[in-house]
């Protein structure tokens, strides 16, 4: 039925559709093609892979480079911090945020101009690196889970998602709630909370993947190496097999350096990468309804 009404469109809406599908197409592609060949290239010779390219023959495939990062004890206690402190901040910043949106849903709020204009502008007016780590250190929070936590908990923009989603949701349910007595807090948590549970999902993945990949403020706050989160443990771990231009060896050595690093270059960005490629078949359902739901005003 759809290929018969595609065919009674004009030739212009046959060309639209024809090229929309054709970027599509493009689009995926250029998501997919990189990702088999980060995953393919980090099972390969490293030789056989700068001489000959992408082979999908396993006699040319080895596990060195995996080998060689699972068997560093940094590697999971980089894991472990990752993930304390990405649950952590999503917990933290999903909370804040969702519980300074709903006040600001609300059309009797008083201040509701004003906390908006202060919100606005934290958008695009910051006090600087300099400032904020003397602000940080003056706190006492160097070398603490807060550092890198605390800063960037709440985020302006997913507020925004979060308080365009409360007012799509009609306003006879705070009415109806209101008449079998319940509180504010009683609504927001029994009644609200399970039907925004979209909303809630797309921030929470939000907010894991940008603290999951995020490496700068943990490599400024963070100067305990057991406290280091994967990122840095895999940034360490490819600096210290990659060859300086400077370096004084033989050249069996180097070459041998220089073919580790290569290998790990790739091995390491499919290990940081498979928790969330984990993750996100679970979040996927959600997304798109919070995403859309969150943007537009229904």
């Amino acid at each position: 039925m759809k290929l018969k009404k595609i065919r009674k469109k004009s030739i212009a809406d046959r060309i639209f559709y024809i090229g929309g599908f054709a970027m599509l197409g493009l689009f995926v592609l250029a998501i997919i093609v990189p990702i088999i060949y980060v995953l393919i290239a980090s099972f390969m010779d490293p030789t056989i892979l700068r001489n000959q390219g992408i082979s999908f023959k396993v006699a040319d495939w080895t596990l060195s480079a995996y080998k060689r990062v699972f068997e560093n004890k940094m590697i999971w206690v980089g894991f472990k911090n990752s993930v304390i402190y990405s649950v952590a901040f999503t917990f933290i910043s999903v909370l804040v945020t969702i519980l300074a949106a709903y006040p600001m849903s609300k059309r009797d709020f008083v201040g509701k101009k004003i906390f908006n204009t202060f919100f606005v502008i934290t958008m695009f007016f910051g006090g600087g690196l300099v400032p904020t780590y003397l602000l940080i250190s003056n706190l006492n929070m160097i070398d603490t889970i807060w550092a890198i936590i605390i800063p960037n908990a709440f985020n302006v923009w997913n507020m925004i998602l979060a308080r365009t989603y409360y007012q799509s949701i009609p306003e006879e349910l705070r009415e109806a709630s209101a008449v079998d007595g319940a509180s504010e807090l009683v609504h927001f948590v029994k009644i609200l909370l399970p039907v925004c549970k979209p909303i809630i999902c797309v921030l929470a993945l939000y907010q894991f993947v940008g603290m999951w990949n995020s490496y700068f403020d943990q490599m400024i706050y963070l100067n305990n190496a057991d406290m280091q989160p994967l990122q840095l443990v895999l940034r360490s771990i490819l600096i210290q097999n990659t060859p300086e231009p400077g370096m004084i060896a033989d050249i069996a050595s180097m070459a041998e350096m220089s073919k580790l690093a290569e290998l790990l270059k790739y091995s390491t960005i499919v290990v940081s990468s498979i928790p969330l490629l984990i993750m996100y078949p679970f979040f996927h359902k959600y997304f798109e309804k919070g995403v859309m739901m969150g943007s537009v005003k229904g």
